[in-house]
């Protein structure tokens, strides 16, 4: 992993851990720690709408997108974006958070839809991190588009397979 990447995952994670916010890494991240092998292009974080303004004063000087609802066909929420360190840190609220299925026919509420098992906490390089069930994160992914999605089913399927059976 790049030393970008630990560099801002070790910065969140303890500002979100100091502040007791239950968070989830989810996306292509999670997909890689679970054996994905493309490259991590974000961190994607979802957490309580709630905790926002706690953590804003701590993070504000690394906001790239203010925090505000965004909608576009694959998704709408509200949350933030961050850079830190060259890293880009996507940060969304998990009460506003749908996503589209791939016919784009249908929004999904994704806590309802995608948080069926409690987060998995593992060490990533030395920093404790919680993470989405790999589980929840093969059926959010199955209502994505693009081949990158595919990559990230078939490794973590084959994680859940080696490691849940």
């Amino acid at each position: 992993m790049q030393e970008k990447t630990l560099n801002a995952l070790k910065w969140i994670t303890e500002i979100l851990d100091k502040h007791q916010v239950p968070y989830r890494i989810g996306g292509g991240f999670a997909a890689h720690i679970y054996g994905a092998i493309r490259p991590i292009n974000d961190i994607d974080i979802t957490f309580p709408g709630k905790y926002f303004p706690i953590i804003i004063p701590e993070i504000s000087d690394y906001v790239t997108y203010k925090f505000g609802h965004s909608r576009d066909e694959k998704w709408d929420c509200d949350g933030l974006t961050l850079e830190y360190d060259g890293q880009e840190i996507d940060m969304t609220d998990i009460d506003t958070l749908k996503m589209s299925n791939k016919e784009k026919t249908e929004w999904l509420q994704t806590k309802d839809n995608f948080r069926k098992y409690p987060s998995v906490f593992l060490d990533v390089e030395g920093i404790k991190v919680s993470l989405i069930d790999p589980r929840d994160l093969v059926a959010y992914k199955k209502h994505l588009d693009g081949e990158h999605q595919v990559v990230d089913v078939k490794a973590v399927e084959e994680y859940i397979k080696n490691n849940f059976n």
